[in-house]
């Protein structure tokens, strides 16, 4: 059994049950890059204020370097026994050193390290995850811009209202994707935050310097108040809503796609490399990839609450409690981004079914609107507009008709007003076209969001 750093005050040893169930190093080893970097910093700073010598600080150094390139070869021997990967580096540390490694801890604690290594950690994954939204959304422009003259319905409460472009509708998920990566960008603000020096909770009465440790981890700010840096786990709860709220909109575009690609839909055919089939049914072509993404949601989401469960009745400062943050924050950052990577993959090889689409956009009576509008500009009142196109859709729906299918005479037994230029608005490509306010599904509106879109993703 390896010998514990409280040892001093214990009279008994810590029995294996113990041992394995406080453990964190399943999970926890995932941050050595990040706890060898601040180590390596931490020694620098020491060295510089004269806490050590230089010499012992190149000592330090130079075995960190060493352990690092074990664990990067996969040659570390882990030890349930030392409990996370901070004292297995130490530990080994002293192996590669002697006696000089046992000053790698002077004016930090563990507390300060971990909440250093998940601030590093969750630094580079807001990176990859701004990235990888980033792909992402040049997917959805180019699919915008290569259907722009697909004319689709567009839905409310799932029933056919109102036609729109197929492009239009992508980028609407371009503009939820952006707000996420929008607010993983903002959320660097609360993670580049240096806690290392608070060491357990009060601060230490060694003469360290802070922003030079700072400095050589590139954190812009230093944390306030040493018991706050060490029990903080805001950054992480705002991450983890972050993703919540990303893996809805991948969730409802996996819907879509699950709904548009089956049979009663036929909108699109997912490509077969991101399909399976059916052990027993010969005929079936699953969205397993969209299916997953839209389960996957349900486990974030799960993340989310369990973090802030964890958190809600803490008192300060650090709690072993916090040891549980790593297992929802790596699961989130390895779901989303496994989630984001292949939807990119996924959606340039989506098959448009644009005929099936443009057929579906001429029934349902999606030209209503358009008809109350035409009476509108002609002088009838809008509420009476609708109810005399209401009159109208229901005789058309008795007859078997849609309203651009009813005679002039038809039409116009229900308002004098109509005329025969009626059937020109009532086409699905000039009932698009016309709707040119900001925002709007017109051609020309949507051409110049693909524009700005690709300015902004430097495309």
């Amino acid at each position: 059994m390896s010998e514990k750093t409280w040892n001093g005050r214990f009279a008994q040893k810590t029995d294996r049950m113990v041992e394995a169930f406080t453990a964190s190093i399943d999970f926890d080893r995932r941050l050595y890059p990040y706890d060898i970097q601040g180590s390596i910093a931490h020694c620098r700073m020491l060295a510089r204020c004269a806490i050590i010598s230089d010499e012992e600080a190149a000592a330090l150094i130079e075995g960190l370097g060493k352990i690092k390139q074990e664990l990067d070869q996969g040659h570390f021997v882990f030890d349930e026994a030392l409990e996370d990967i901070h004292m297995h580096i130490e530990t080994r540390l002293v192996e590669q050193v002697g006696k000089v490694g046992l000053k790698l801890h002077t004016a930090r604690s563990r507390n300060d390290q971990v909440a250093l290594d998940m601030r590093m950690f969750l630094r580079d994954a807001v990176g990859q995850g701004i990235d990888g939204l980033k792909q992402l959304r040049t997917a959805l422009v180019e699919l915008a811009e290569k259907h722009l003259d697909v004319i689709m319905p567009g839905y409310t409460h799932l029933q056919r209202a109102q036609p729109v472009l197929l492009a239009h509708h992508f980028m609407a998920y371009f503009e939820m994707f952006t707000r996420d990566a929008e607010r993983l960008t903002d959320s660097l603000k609360r993670i580049n935050v240096m806690p290392l020096g608070t060491a357990a909770l009060a601060g230490t009465t060694y003469p360290i310097d802070r922003s030079y440790t700072a400095e050589l981890l590139d954190f812009p700010a230093v944390s306030h108040n040493s018991m706050d840096a060490v029990s903080d786990r805001d950054f992480i709860v705002e991450y983890l809503a972050a993703a919540a709220l990303c893996m809805v909109h991948l969730s409802r575009l996996a819907e879509e796609l699950i709904l548009w690609s089956t049979a009663e839909f036929r909108f699109v055919e997912l490509p077969d490399a991101f399909a399976t089939g059916s052990s027993i049914m010969p005929q079936k072509k699953n969205p397993d990839v969209p299916e997953l993404v839209r389960g996957k949601t349900g486990r974030v989401f799960g993340n989310l609450m369990a973090m802030l469960s964890l958190l809600k009745s803490l008192p300060l400062s650090y709690n072993r409690d916090m040891q549980e943050d790593k297992v929802v924050l790596f699961d989130t950052v390895d779901t989303l981004q496994a989630c984001v990577a292949i939807f990119s993959r996924m959606l340039p090889e989506v098959v448009i079914n644009r005929d099936v689409m443009g057929d579906a956009a001429q029934t349902g009576f999606l030209n209503a609107t358009d008809l109350a509008d035409y009476l509108v500009a002609g002088g009838m009142p809008f509420r009476s507009a609708h109810h005399c196109v209401g009159q109208a859709v229901a005789f058309a729906m008795k007859n078997g008709k849609e309203l651009h299918e009813l005679s002039l005479e038809e039409l116009q037994s229900f308002s004098k007003d109509i005329r025969k230029d009626v059937f020109e608005i009532l086409a699905p490509k000039a009932m698009v076209e016309r709707r040119k306010s900001a925002g709007g599904t017109a051609t020309e509106n949507v051409i110049a969001e693909i524009a700005q879109a690709k300015k902004e993703l430097g495309v």
